[in-house]
């Protein structure tokens, strides 16, 4: 019996790099959503569903996704989205830049759990044989989400995002693919926001850092080792709490919590 069968998908069309820049770019500047929407429509217009009229063709939805992960995300996101924003803004010299990838990649898995959930099949994979098959990782997947037409279809464009992003790359037998290497991730703010990041990804259960930061669906990353404790003081948004005698939890601070602390700067206008 799968787990998440009645889960919704929600990323089911090919997401690339360069369009998260221009949408997190448009967010940035303060463009509204709706602003947002139609500058990646026009965008998209010779790239996605060419000549498409159809009411709701993959242009569309191609939007629709990346609005969800940057301009108009569901509200417990939008915090993680203002500081995820300014990680990007910051991104460039500097002794450790936040890199661009890892943060669209992070903001990608909570806005939409079921990216984390192929990546971690794919990363399990990875781990276990050092290639994976787009057999193996859609036959896991469907354990988790059930024996869906659409399931197939997200995670074989899911899978074909990794291969956009350079995350993954095919090795010349059918349907197999090889990892890139790792791009090291050290910027202890960034580590704090990644991690804040995966535990959305996992609706926000506590989780040892090692845990949330050597998960599989991280596996383009090689993270640095931050003590939980600066985790936490890296972020406003991140607490620790105590489990059992001898361990300790990273948690998410009460969404309440922040809205004196660290309000939204990149609120959606009406």
């Amino acid at each position: 019996m799968t787990d998440g069968a009645l889960r919704p998908v929600g990323i089911s069309q090919r997401v690339r790099l360069e369009w998260l820049d221009e949408t997190a770019r448009l967010v940035w500047a303060g463009c509204n959503s709706g602003h947002v929407a139609a500058a990646l429509d026009e965008m998209l217009l010779d790239k996605v569903s060419v000549g498409g009229t159809a009411r709701r063709n993959n242009r569309e939805k191609t939007v629709t996704i990346l609005t969800r992960i940057w301009s108009r995300p569901p509200p417990p996101l939008i915090p993680l989205r203002d500081a995820g924003i300014r990680l990007l803004h910051d991104a460039g010299p500097s002794p450790s830049p936040a890199d661009p990838q890892t943060v669209h990649w992070g903001m990608t898995m909570a806005a939409y759990p079921f990216w984390s959930v192929v990546a971690a099949q794919v990363g399990r994979l990875l781990r276990l044989q050092g290639t994976a098959t787009a057999a193996q990782i859609n036959r896991r997947v469907q354990e988790r989400y059930g024996e869906r037409p659409t399931v197939a279809r997200a995670t074989q464009r899911v899978v074909r995002s990794f291969v956009d992003w350079g995350v993954l790359g095919d090795t010349g037998t059918r349907g197999q693919y090889a990892p890139a290497p790792p791009r090291a991730v050290s910027n202890p703010k960034l580590v704090a926001w990644l991690a804040e990041a995966a535990l959305h990804a996992r609706a926000g259960a506590p989780a040892p850092p090692t845990d949330l930061l050597n998960h599989p669906n991280l596996f383009p990353f090689r993270v640095s080792y931050v003590p939980q404790r600066s985790l936490a003081a890296a972020s406003p948004r991140l607490d620790v709490v105590q489990h059992g005698l001898d361990s300790e939890l990273l948690v998410l601070r009460p969404l309440a919590d922040l809205r004196t602390g660290e309000p939204g700067t990149f609120l959606d206008a009406p």
